[in-house]
């Protein structure tokens, strides 16, 4: 046996689903299961009870998992152990960020943390930021950028606001809230939407407010991305409601108006739990300094006044 079928074992039996755990090893349910099975001949017996539809675990997986565990623990063990005496961080990082935002300050800190420390492998993966709070907190992601709001329940997470935006609708010239100096949720909601979907943070706190004042919005249209969002606005298909740098990003061809009564800003912040890994650390620390730093040029203009202002191309609050 190995440690990798050793891993596959754990996963499948902390997950009970072939397929859950597959992803959760980023491979395919096929190889987890003929690893298993491989496992299961060297050991001379079954592991797993694949009858029911939920995947348990025998006595004799019962038995092993302890052990598997503890192996897995161990090997760990020997690369902190001479990573501490040279120096070298080695393991596997897993980095979450929000759908549809190009996020270069966080490329920026993976670039430099992967110049600082070769011997770990990073993984970035996309998401919904409702998913991405659950994996970090579940531990299958080590740090994330996620949409949140000041209302979310983040309990065991760390976080590091990003930028924080209120509420714009943006709408192409000629429509009846471009003419309006002030615009409310509900002259908005008079209108068909068009906007994120649920599990983003701009969705839930457009959702949330609405709820508060007990409106019930027309979501025509909903997309991940937020050039999408303005380009389906920008033809008359409805109104868009986007954080306000979101908007302005398109204030050649749309007029934004912030939400008045919607003053709950919508969040993007850096997310990770206490851990004694020291890559996650590290990484931290990169991440801190290329979110805080500094920006030039008009992508320093993300966020609004007195909010931190990272380096994006896609200016978000949100997703």
């Amino acid at each position: 046996m190995d440690l990798r079928q050793l891993q596959y074992f754990v996963a499948v039996a902390e997950e009970a689903s072939f397929t859950r755990a597959a992803g959760r090893v980023n491979i395919s349910q096929s190889g987890v299961s003929a690893q298993i099975r491989q496992l299961e001949r060297e050991l001379g017996a079954e592991l797993f009870d694949r009858s029911a539809r939920t995947v348990t675990l025998t006595a004799a997986g019962r038995a092993a998992l302890g052990h598997a565990r503890a192996a897995l623990a161990a090997a760990h063990g020997v690369g902190q152990a001479v990573g501490e005496v040279t120096g070298l961080l080695r393991g596997r990082l897993t980095v979450g960020m929000v759908i549809g935002c190009t996020l270069t300050a966080l490329f920026d800190a993976l670039a430099a943390f992967h110049a600082a420390h070769p011997g770990v492998e990073i993984s970035l993966l996309e998401d919904h930021s409702d998913r991405l709070v659950e994996a970090v907190r579940a531990g299958t992601v080590d740090l994330a950028v996620a949409g949140t709001t000041s209302t979310a329940a983040l309990d065991g997470l760390d976080t590091l606001t990003v930028i924080s935006e209120r509420l714009a609708v943006a709408v192409p010239p000629g429509h009846p809230l471009a003419a309006a100096d002030r615009v409310a949720l509900r002259d908005v909601t008079r209108h068909p939407i068009v906007c994120m979907p649920p599990g983003t943070g701009l969705r839930t706190l457009l959702d949330e407010a609405c709820a508060a004042q007990r409106l019930q919005p027309a979501i025509t249209l909903q997309a991940s991305a937020a050039d999408a969002v303005a380009d389906l606005a920008a033809r008359g298909l409805a109104v868009a409601v986007l954080s306000e740098s979101m908007a302005l990003a398109h204030r050649d061809r749309l007029t934004t108006r912030l939400i008045e009564d919607v003053t709950e800003p919508a969040l993007l912040s850096l997310l990770w739990r206490n851990t004694p890994h020291p890559a996650v650390h590290a990484l931290l620390v990169h991440s801190r300094h290329a979110f805080t730093a500094p920006a030039a040029g008009p992508a320093a203009t993300a966020g609004r006044e007195g909010a931190l202002r990272p380096r994006t191309t896609t200016t978000a609050a949100s997703g």
